[in-house]
């Protein structure tokens, strides 16, 4: 089954069009500044080469719209008409407590996920203009909405409430939700495979770590705790969000900058972070070039930022009684080799080894513990793009 798999933000859109029997990834790219003057369409070719276009998209619809040309297209194009896509999967940002599982796509759907608007006012908005475009310009299509938050459900009432007053939770729906759900599912359920090791008995920590990053305790398959919360500023420390602060902190700040509701989400979403304390930039590897010209802030940055994840792997381990398998994902996780060095090295308490000359790997799968380590820890790439097909494919197959 040929899958078109969609994360549409609000000014871009990522694809990939999937074989979800064979798993091949037929083709893949994204459109970006989508209602700005230079918008374009980027995509790589099966040979590996790359290619940028620029084209006119006002809105996601022309962008969706392009997307189906590039794949089309006579000369760079894998299909031959819109006809051969038999089914669209969705990335959807936030499910609230409605969705616990992946679902087909209806106008009853919709409704309840434009419900959960107010929590996610930036990326739910944005998923829906995707599935609108798809309805539009495939009419035909099955599509399936794969929430962010659903593999998160499983956590306990202790575990995902806040100590705020109770009918707050009631009326708003304000408490822990957890974000990354498809990237954290996908993670733990293949690391278990590649090390040859029954899923539902195992306790894991999968770390997806990058410009955006959470945390998440799995326990026989099973999400128990994760550290993104009602938004994704919760938990660690990111490239521009600040995770974990004092209320008090934040209140005081807007008294003293005069800040409006909009100006404090500005900046704890876009001002602080790896960005804010270095003053440098939120890209890792721009820190980690800082830290080694001895640039201060770069330090302290890079420092806390891994100081977070140690916690939340020591808090984690304790939650789930000791811990069987450690994984690193995401851009971080999967490519900064210091930082996983680090980390590692600190985990020596637990009865964790370090194989340093397997952690040279970037990007692929690679057992870092050594031998004799009482814990595995694995890098596990993410590709939450196969898992939205995947489970695009068993619920359209299943209709």
């Amino acid at each position: 089954m040929k899958i078109l798999v969609l994360n549409c933000g609000s000014s871009s859109v990522k694809y990939k069009l999937i074989e979800s029997d064979s798993k091949e990834v037929l083709a893949e790219g994204g459109v970006e500044k989508i209602g700005l003057p230079d918008s374009f369409l980027k995509f790589k070719r099966p040979d590996g080469s790359k290619e940028t276009i620029v084209v006119n998209m006002p809105d996601a619809k022309e962008a969706v719209r392009q997307v189906l040309n590039v794949l089309t297209d006579p000369k760079e194009g894998v299909i031959k008409s819109f006809d051969e896509i038999q089914a669209v999967g969705h990335r959807v940002v936030h499910g609230m407590e409605k969705f616990n599982k992946s679902v087909l796509i209806t106008p009853e759907v919709i409704e309840q996920v434009k419900e959960c608007y107010p929590v996610a006012p930036l990326h739910n908005p944005a998923n829906i203009t995707g599935i609108e475009a798809v309805s539009e310009i495939l009419p035909d299509a099955p599509q399936v909405a794969v929430f962010d938050t659903a593999f998160h459900q499983t956590m306990p009432a202790k575990a995902f409430m806040y100590a705020l007053p109770y009918e707050d939770y009631e009326k708003y729906g304000v408490r822990r939700y957890g974000f990354h759900g498809t990237s954290h599912r996908y993670v733990s359920a293949r690391a278990c495979e590649f090390l040859g090791v029954p899923y539902d008995k195992q306790r894991i920590i999968t770390c997806h770590i990058g410009n955006g990053a959470s945390i998440t305790a799995i326990k026989d398959g099973i999400s128990i705790d994760t550290s993104m919360g009602l938004t994704p500023t919760e938990g660690l420390m990111m490239g521009t969000r600040c995770g974990d602060v004092d209320p008090g902190a934040l209140v005081y700040l807007m008294q003293r900058l005069n800040l409006d509701a909009d100006g404090l989400m500005k900046l704890i979403n876009k001002q602080s972070g790896v960005a804010g304390v270095s003053e440098i930039s939120s890209d890792m590897r721009d820190i980690e070039a800082a830290v080694e010209r001895g640039e201060e802030k770069a330090i302290l940055a890079l420092d806390m930022y891994e100081y977070r994840i140690l916690k939340y792997i020591g808090a984690y381990t304790a939650v789930l009684g000791g811990v069987d398998i450690i994984v690193f994902t995401g851009g971080v996780g999967e490519n900064q080799t210091g930082t996983r060095e680090k980390i590692c090295k600190q985990l020596a308490y637990m009865g964790v080894t370090f194989d340093a000359e397997a952690n040279k790997t970037r990007g692929e799968e690679i057992v870092i513990s050594g031998k004799d380590s009482k814990v595995k820890v694995v890098v596990i790439p993410t590709d939450e793009e196969m898992m939205i097909a995947r489970d695009t494919a068993e619920i359209v197959n299943a209709q």
